[in-house]
């Protein structure tokens, strides 16, 4: 997981890696709930259609009444024909020619006019609908809880912010005009085709509503694979996002030719997948071919018969063609505008599955909002499972006052990132209760809570901005006289300031432009501007060089100052000042006091610590660590 946590100096997070095994290891949650789940219904996904048409209804109706006049004048070319013919040509009544001639010219004007204003409309209209929508799902995902960005890549969940809602725009943009649109056209002409004949249109007619329950069962069919599509492309983007941000891995064990071969048989998936679909499109498009041509020799020859026998005149016959022509070409326009359509509803269908995800704060057990704590936090036997029947925790009991440093040790996979896990609200308790100054945590809104939550990771999370932008991320509204006060006593001004850009200096992507020595400085800059409460430190200083440490050590040991802290610790001799060391082991304490108390006891500490350290050669000691905290006045002030 890698959660960012606004307002508490938190980067990134594996927390709770160590002791769960995953689950739908490799493959997202959203992936497999549309693989095994089937396909809603179109009257499921039709309120979400009224949830976005709502708030536009006005625009809509506008547009609707411009698109009637905009058919209407579209009509009037073909009625024109009629009296054309058989009035001027044949009648010699050249009197009524401007009046045609003016009639068509008047009417495209309008056409043209109402077109581009639907366009205008309708398109900027359907633009900001989708970055509403992309808004709204980053929102959302933004306050989901930890278990989903578990099973959810990255990746993934970018390609269902940024892909999945590009073709909504067809249910408010010029799509959706079309469609009906075309519908209101061919009602229009149908009437004026049944006053010219009743013949030839009913028959066209039966051929028309065959091609179109041929559409309806098509379109059924095809609107799987739309969504089938955008989840492929969703794995295939979250696998070329790991592929890219782990390349120093991959050229590291020479596996380019591997990533090239499982992102190809994506592209391969997603290839058979479009050309599925576009067979399918290939054969609605010949069917629209084939009623094109049996409608139109049907009429060829019942208009023949009906001009020669003086049923209809040859104006009335061109006019039919034409107006027969505005009913069959927008009925067959559809095969283009219902896919449209359909990748729409299918985009929609996948936005609203992650909109119906419950955030964070929405359980109604949380009531209670934390202005200000003072850091007190007891575990009153908490029990904890990932998955249902195999718990990770059994029965953890202890007590840290504000103000105290408690460490976790104990082999990997014991338990200890799953107790800060629930500390940080990550996860909830399934049995026993944390508090929080005597309030239980589950009743707590998070968002009020991890206000007052630090933390410091081994692994630090740096944004690709500046070193100002990363430092100020806990804090945005920070004073630039706050803000230096944290980078001098992180020590971040001995390598900022040393830059050209000094703190406007690009860091790059994840902070790979500076060492792992500043990136940690960054992190504690960051960490102290955001003035936690209770604080938690990840194996903060286990991957720097003794220099690197040093420098560090005592920007840690002010901001533990006055806090209660949470240490993770592997390098023991980090943590023998520590106020309570909990041992934890296959989930339970298996010892605790202080490091004097438990090296004294001769049990799993002891052992731990002797093999880890050795106490002949004095090793337990690292360096820059002493037994007395620096003033941090003095740190403040350091010039």
């Amino acid at each position: 997981m890698s959660p960012s946590l606004r307002g508490n100096g938190l980067g990134s997070s594996d927390l709770s890696k160590g002791e769960r095994t995953p689950r739908n290891t490799g493959k997202s949650i959203s992936a497999d709930l549309t693989a095994s789940r089937p396909k809603p219904p179109l009257k499921k996904v039709l309120p979400e259609v009224w949830k976005l048409i709502r708030p536009r209804r006005a625009l809509l109706g506008g547009s609707f009444a411009l698109m009637i006049i905009n058919r209407a004048s579209g009509l009037i070319l073909p009625a024109s024909t009629k009296p054309l013919i058989d009035k001027v040509m044949y009648g010699k009544n050249l009197h009524m020619l401007p009046l045609i001639v003016g009639a068509v010219l008047a009417a495209t004007i309008i056409q043209g006019i109402t077109s581009f204003t639907l366009t205008q409309l309708l398109s900027k209209e359907g633009q900001r609908l989708i970055t509403e929508l992309r808004m709204k799902v980053q929102s959302h995902i933004g306050r989901l809880p930890i278990a989903f960005y578990d099973e959810n890549r990255s990746g993934t969940l970018v390609a269902r912010i940024m892909t999945d809602v590009e073709g909504v725009r067809n249910l408010i943009g010029t799509g959706v005009i079309d469609f009906f649109g075309g519908l209101l056209t061919a009602i229009f002409a149908f009437c004026y085709l049944i006053k010219l004949s009743v013949q030839m249109t009913l028959v066209s007619f039966l051929v028309l509503a065959l091609f179109g329950l041929i559409l309806q069962r098509a379109f059924k069919t095809i609107r799987p694979i739309f969504r089938e599509r955008a989840k492929i492309n969703a794995e295939v983007t979250g696998r070329l996002t790991e592929s890219l941000g782990g390349v120093r891995v991959v050229k590291g064990y020479h596996a380019e030719e591997s990533e090239a071969n499982i992102f190809a048989a994506g592209a391969q998936r997603l290839l058979a997948n479009v050309i599925s679909s576009l067979t399918a499109q290939s054969l609605m498009s010949l069917a629209s071919t084939a009623v094109l041509g049996v409608v139109g020799t049907l009429v060829m020859f019942l208009g023949a018969h009906q001009v020669v026998t003086g049923k209809l005149t040859p104006g009335g016959y061109v006019t039919y063609v034409m107006f027969l022509g505005f009913m069959t070409i927008p009925i067959v326009q559809l095969v283009s505008i219902g896919t449209q359509l359909t990748e729409a509803l299918a985009g929609l269908d996948r936005t609203t599955e992650i909109l119906n995800e419950s955030e964070e704060d929405s359980e109604p057990s949380r009531i209670h909002s934390l202005d200000h704590i003072q850091g007190d936090v007891r575990f009153d036997n908490v029990v904890f499972e990932y998955e249902a029947g195999k718990p990770v925790l059994h029965g953890i009991s202890f007590e840290s006052r504000p103000g105290t440093v408690t460490a976790l040790v104990g082999s990997s996979g014991s338990g200890k990132s799953t107790i800060i896990s629930l500390i940080c609200g990550f996860h909830t308790a399934t049995g026993g209760s944390i508090l929080i100054d005597g309030v239980d945590l589950s009743t707590i809104r998070l968002s009020s809570f991890r206000e007052q939550l630090g933390v410091v990771l081994q692994e630090t999370f740096l944004f690709d901005g500046t070193i100002r932008q990363n430092v100020l991320f806990s804090r945005p509204n920070a004073t630039e006289e706050q803000l230096m006060n944290a980078c001098r006593i992180a020590r971040v001004d001995e390598f900022a300031e040393r830059f050209p850009e000094a703190y406007e200096t690009i860091v790059g992507e994840r902070g790979v432009k500076l060492s792992g020595g500043q990136r940690q400085r960054i992190s504690i800059a960051r960490a102290i501007l955001a003035d936690p409460r209770i604080l938690i430190l990840d194996e903060a200083t286990s991957s720097l060089d003794s220099e690197s440490e040093a420098m560090i050590q005592n920007g840690l040991n002010f901001l533990m100052k006055g806090r209660t802290t949470f240490v993770i610790a592997h390098r023991l001799s980090t943590i023998r000042r520590a106020d309570q060391i909990l041992v934890i082991e296959q989930g339970t304490i298996v010892e605790r006091g202080t490091h004097e108390s438990l090296y004294q006891l001769n049990g799993r500490y002891h052992d731990l610590y002797t093999r880890q350290h050795g106490i002949a050669t004095n090793l337990f000691l690292a360096p820059g660590e002493g037994d007395k905290i620096d003033d941090p006045t003095a740190l403040a002030t350091r010039s």
